[in-house]
């Protein structure tokens, strides 16, 4: 059986959608392939910076990781500006909705709300509002954001920064998207992590 017998869903049977259940889990395997995929389609996104947003991803990537930020701090630098291409007016939520199931919750909400704090750089020069992120200052992943916007996002369109590659962070990329969607071990409510670890900074150095 390789497809269901029903047209309408109310229709399905037991065995209709153990048999998706199959399917669909087998096809979400394949997320982190298909977004490194969605990855490197970014080289021909956005255009009129210095870099491309591929570019400018992998820079953010990079600077992540030589701060000695963690696995989910790392994929989330990557994979931050992944909406540009299908969404992009509200790319930062798309972007955390594909994160969300995968990472703490910390780091989808600095996703989610990276683009109002990013504001603060050039809204200013173009009619809008530089203090947007103000809305959020009691939130308690605030400062979080702040400082990934400040180190990583708004510093990131050096042509000259010498970044890593999509195949150095895919095994990142894939130890996040094999992990068990929403497993509250996963992500950790209300737990903060920072950004930066001096001593893994230094190891990967070394």
């Amino acid at each position: 059986m390789d497809k269901v017998k029903f047209t309408a869903m109310k229709d399905g049977d037991a065995e209709d959608y153990a048999m998706l259940d199959v399917h669909e889990r087998d096809y979400a395997s394949g997320t982190a392939d298909r977004l490194l995929g969605a990855l490197v389609e970014l080289d021909e996104s956005l255009s009129g910076y210095q870099v491309t947003r591929l570019g400018h991803s992998l820079q953010a990537a990079t600077r992540a990781w030589r701060a000695g930020a963690d696995t989910d701090w790392v994929v989330a630098a990557l994979l931050h500006d992944i909406g540009d291409i299908y969404a992009p007016y509200n790319h930062d939520e798309y972007a955390a909705a594909i994160l969300k199931p995968f990472v703490r919750e910390q780091v989808t909400w600095v996703v989610e709300k990276h683009g109002d704090f990013q504001r603060l750089y050039y809204a200013h020069h173009v009619g809008g509002n530089r203090h947007a992120r103000d809305r959020f200052k009691d939130h308690a992943y605030y400062d979080d954001c702040a400082e990934f916007c400040e180190a990583w996002d708004q510093s990131s369109f050096d042509p000259d920064y010498p970044m890593m590659t999509v195949e150095d962070f895919a095994p990142l990329v894939r130890e996040v998207f094999a992990r068990k969607a929403y497993d509250p071990a996963v992500i950790r409510v209300g737990e903060r992590v920072p950004l930066t670890d001096a001593a893994l900074a230094a190891k990967r150095a070394g």
